[in-house]
C-alpha cells in the first residue's frame, strides 16, 4: 500500500472495503455520453476520476439518450438491482427541451426517489436550470424541483449539472468552448470539468451510503 493511499484511507474512512461499491447513474444523453468517444463520456470519465482516488467503485451507465423523467421512472425498478449501493439521478434536460409541465417532471423524479428509498439506496440528485424562454413561472417551478425534493428525501444535491463549467447559468457564449456544436451536450473537455466538480460529491455519496450500511 502506498503512503498516499494510506493517508487517503485515514482521511476518508469507509471508502475502501472488501466488496466493490456499485453506483448506478440513471440519466439521459448527458449521462449516456451522446456524441463522444466512449472513454470521453460522463460515466467513463467519472470512473477514471474515482479510480485515480484509488476507491473501489464501479459505475453502471444507466443513461439513455432522449429519456425524460418519465422514462427514468419507468426504468428505475430494474436499474436498482440488488448489487446497486447508490444511485446518481441526472434527468430533466429533455423535459426542458420539450417544455413539459414541471409538475409532471416533479412527480416523476419523486417516484424515482421513492423507489430508491424503498430499495434503501442513497441518491445523489443532479439538478438542471431551466432557460428563461418558457417564462418566469415555468423557470421558478422547474428550478425548485431539485432542491425541494432533495430536502424532502434527504438526498445529496448538485444543483446544476453544468456548474463545473464555472460560467454563469444561461451564459451560452461563455459555455461554448465546453459544448458540442449542438449547444446542448458537453464536449470531452466540458465533461472533464463537470466530473472534476461532481467527483468529490460522489465521494460524499459513498461515505454516506457506507455509513448507513447500504
Amino acid at each position: 500500500m502506498s503512503k498516499a493511499f494510506a493517508l487517503f484511507l485515514l482521511a476518508a474512512p469507509g471508502l475502501a472495503s472488501a466488496e466493490e461499491f456499485v453506483i448506478a447513474a440513471l440519466g439521459d444523453s448527458l449521462t449516456q455520453g451522446y456524441g463522444l468517444a466512449q472513454e470521453d463520456g460522463f460515466v467513463p470519465q467519472l470512473q477514471a476520476w474515482l479510480d485515480a482516488q484509488e476507491v473501489d467503485v464501479r459505475l453502471i451507465n444507466a443513461g439513455v439518450s432522449g429519456d425524460t423523467t418519465a422514462g427514468g421512472l419507468s426504468r428505475v425498478a430494474w436499474t436498482l438491482t440488488p448489487e446497486v449501493d447508490a444511485m446518481i439521478v441526472n434527468l430533466g434536460g429533455n423535459d426542458l427541451l420539450r417544455g413539459l409541465d414541471p409538475a409532471a417532471s416533479r412527480n416523476n423524479i419523486e417516484g424515482i426517489l421513492e423507489a430508491a428509498r424503498a430499495a434503501d439506496v442513497e441518491v445523489l440528485l443532479v439538478g438542471m436550470q431551466a432557460p428563461g424562454n418558457f417564462g418566469p413561472e415555468f423557470k421558478q417551478a422547474f428550478d425548485a424541483i431539485y432542491p425541494e425534493l432533495s430536502d424532502r428525501y434527504d438526498t445529496i444535491l448538485v444543483p446544476d449539472f453544468f456548474a463545473g463549467f464555472g460560467t454563469a447559468p444561461g451564459d451560452l457564449a461563455a459555455a461554448r468552448p465546453y459544448m458540442q456544436p449542438d449547444g446542448i451536450h458537453p464536449n470531452a473537455e466540458g465533461v472533464g470539468r463537470i466530473v472534476a466538480s461532481i467527483g468529490p460529491v460522489v465521494l460524499d455519496l459513498i461515505r454516506r451510503a457506507e455509513s448507513n450500511g447500504s
